[in-house]
């Protein structure tokens, strides 16, 4: 951990840091925060070094923007660290959100249709946008209706959970739509469900199994 000296402000060197820290601050006046998140008032730079060195911390400006500054007294390799680690993750949640395409013909039947819809559910529900794409061979293009109306119930069939994120457009032989996930929508359907009629006495439910399908997607 870097150790602050108190020394006047024309000794002050270039930050080499994301934040600046200890000698790097150039303000005048800070306004202090604890490092237990304590609001300590506004101050010399001088007489916060000094605060911090009495803690054995550093003198951290965490948002410059403000008048004056705001500075904090922490480890600054620990608080480097986790906001390194933050902008991790958030990358890492970003990389993650992917376009997943389901690929459709115009002559796809509704049990096909349904199976495309289920794996588009999956995709939706973790996060990730999908593009429906209905392909036309031959003079098939001339009919491009009967590809619309296919899209419209895909789209019809996600409404619940999705948003459209681009509309039906052509591009060649291919007419495609690209849905996103709807946070709204799933958070009003998780409550609308939490809302659900209680579940049957065991003497009235029924004893029939219930039957699961799980197919993986080509």
């Amino acid at each position: 951990m870097r150790r602050p000296s108190v020394r006047g402000p024309q000794q002050r060197p270039e930050p080499t840091n994301k934040h600046k820290i200890n000698e790097e601050i150039i303000s005048p006046q800070v306004r202090v925060v604890g490092q237990n998140g304590e609001q300590l008032g506004v101050m010399s730079v001088r007489d916060a070094l000094k605060l911090a060195v009495e803690a054995d911390k550093d003198l951290v400006e965490i948002a410059p923007q403000a008048i004056p500054p705001v500075c904090k007294i922490i480890n600054y390799g620990k608080f480097a660290y986790e906001q390194s680690k933050r902008e991790q993750e958030v990358k890492q949640s970003q990389k993650q959100k992917e376009l997943k395409e389901i690929r459709l013909r115009a002559g796809t039947d509704t049990h096909d249709l349904d199976f495309k819809v289920r794996h588009s559910r999956k995709f939706l529900e973790l996060g990730h946008k999908v593009k429906a794409a209905v392909t036309f061979r031959g003079r098939e293009i001339v009919h491009q209706d009967i590809g619309r109306a296919l899209l419209q119930k895909f789209i019809d069939a996600l409404a619940d959970i999705s948003k459209i994120d681009q509309d039906m457009r052509t591009e060649g032989r291919i007419l495609s739509v690209t849905l996103a996930p709807d946070s709204k929508k799933k958070a009003a359907k998780k409550k609308d469900s939490g809302h659900a009629q209680p579940a049957q006495k065991p003497e009235a439910a029924s004893a029939a199994p219930i039957e699961t399908e799980q197919q993986n997607e080509n």
